[in-house]
């Protein structure tokens, strides 16, 4: 049980399975028939389930991160028994009692696992060896030189281009741009490179591809030219080149201590390394903030915090012009159920809070953004979301429109007025949870 003394719902379980085949798994062991010893203390669960083999296997979980650990050999995070012990927890008090202690396979685990958050944390290390200045800053000054080289080139492959008219990008086929895109990584400039290969896959992204490649090269030229003359920008907008370059930097912020709900949870994936990106609004400070977690090989992130409920957490916040993204510090307590949903605004100031946040981050997508009292209501072949109270809507993307979530939605409102939670911006609006009007539970959409 958490301390708070609630349990997660179902549906807050099932929102941490990596894919749709562990849900189902997870259904199946969420009932008491295949566990044994299972119990619950303030922070943590437990439990023993019956597999193929002779052994049971071990399941435990951190409630306060949420983390997973079980002796079966699946890769996947969380696993299928954590799920389903979760699930058992979650619906049957009486199967997974609450205990004064846990037993000492899952005490050395939550221990050892509580050490390692320890000792991840700036300075929070015992061990922790102060990292040679003079080394660093001489890797720094490589590492920029390198950055500066492929920048260089980039700009020349740009004017290139160019030169020979937006026709010769469709003729040349994507080889050219994954060729560029190697040196970018070559250069140790991972975000030229993603940005190389987006420029690759326009003209092959239907009517109107030259158009969206020109802005595009537009905006890798702009970042290219920010690096070249980053000596000349303030140090703000200079973090923020730094950031969209892919280079390193630790969040430094100050802590920000809060009651952080969790708004949104989605993972985007290629063919090396799934990101996963978890949207939280401080209840006190009113300010959102992102963490990012990325998991290698097809793997699922660890970080896995269930939409719907709150955190009381430190976050500091990476350096940068109208930063978001913040690194998770000290955790006070187990995610559990949180109060109402944020306020709201209208589509109008959700347009608007992304115009002036272009200001001090050109290459923006998107922005966070609740809209209150909107409506989700067809246009043409399209979707949008309407302001219930005033004469504006802001249109749905092309990603929102293809997701089930958008079905979700529509159930949710039948034509009433609903709160959205979701990402804004010139592409249009892409929601991904929602809340029924006059409260109740969020609806993950993603």
């Amino acid at each position: 049980m958490t301390e708070q003394g609630v349990r997660w719902t179902a549906d807050q379980v099932l929102a941490l399975a990596p894919d749709a085949t562990s849900r189902k798994a997870a259904g199946r062991l969420g009932t008491a028939g295949p566990w044994s010893e299972a119990g619950s203390g303030k922070e943590s669960v437990w439990g023993l389930c019956k597999g193929g083999g002779s052994r049971p296997y071990r399941t435990v979980v951190d409630l306060t991160g949420p983390a997973y650990g079980c002796s079966c050999p699946s890769r996947k995070f969380p696993c299928k028994h954590a799920l389903g012990l979760l699930l058992l927890w979650a619906g049957d008090g009486g199967s997974v009692p609450a205990r004064a202690e846990p037993p000492d396979w899952a005490g050395q685990w939550l221990a050892g696992r509580r050490e390692r958050v320890r000792d991840e944390r700036p300075g929070g290390g015992p061990g922790a060896a102060a990292a040679d200045p003079e080394a660093a800053r001489r890797r720094a000054e490589r590492r920029a030189e390198r950055v500066t080289a492929g920048a260089t080139e980039l700009e020349r492959r740009l004017a290139d281009l160019l030169r020979g008219g937006l026709a010769a990008a469709e003729q040349a086929g994507y080889g050219l741009w994954e060729e560029t895109a190697a040196r970018m990584v070559d250069a140790q400039a991972p975000g030229l490179a993603a940005r190389v290969r987006e420029l690759g896959s326009i003209p092959a992204s239907g009517a109107g591809w030259p158009a969206r490649l020109l802005e595009e090269c537009a905006l890798v030229h702009l970042l290219d030219q920010g690096w070249l003359r980053r000596d000349l920008l303030p140090e703000p907008l200079a973090a923020t080149v730094r950031s969209r370059l892919g280079l390193p930097a630790p969040a430094n912020g100050p802590p920000e201590r809060d009651r952080w709900l969790v708004l949104a949870r989605y993972d985007t994936a290629d063919a090396k390394l799934t990101t996963r990106r978890i949207w939280l609004y401080g209840a006190a400070s009113h300010r959102i903030r992102l963490l990012l977690s990325y998991g290698a090989g097809g793997r699922a992130p660890e970080l896995s915090l269930p939409v719907g409920l709150a955190l009381d957490a430190e976050l500091s916040v990476y350096p940068g012009a109208g930063q978001l993204r913040a690194a998770l510090g000290e955790r006070f307590a187990a995610p559990a159920p949180a109060g109402p949903c944020p306020p709201g605004v209208t589509t109008a100031e959700a347009v608007a809070r992304y115009g002036t946040a272009l200001r001090a981050d050109p290459w923006l997508e998107s922005v966070p953004a609740v809209l209150e009292r909107v409506v989700p209501v067809p246009d043409a072949e399209r979707w949008q979301l309407a302001d219930a109270d005033a004469d504006s809507a802001l249109p749905l993307t092309r990603s929102a429109r293809s997701r089930p979530g958008l079905w979700r939605l529509l159930a949710l409102s039948g034509g009433a007025p609903v709160t959205v939670f979701g990402e804004c911006g010139h592409r249009g609006f892409t929601p991904l949870t929602a809340w029924p009007e006059g409260g109740g539970e969020a609806v993950p959409l993603c």
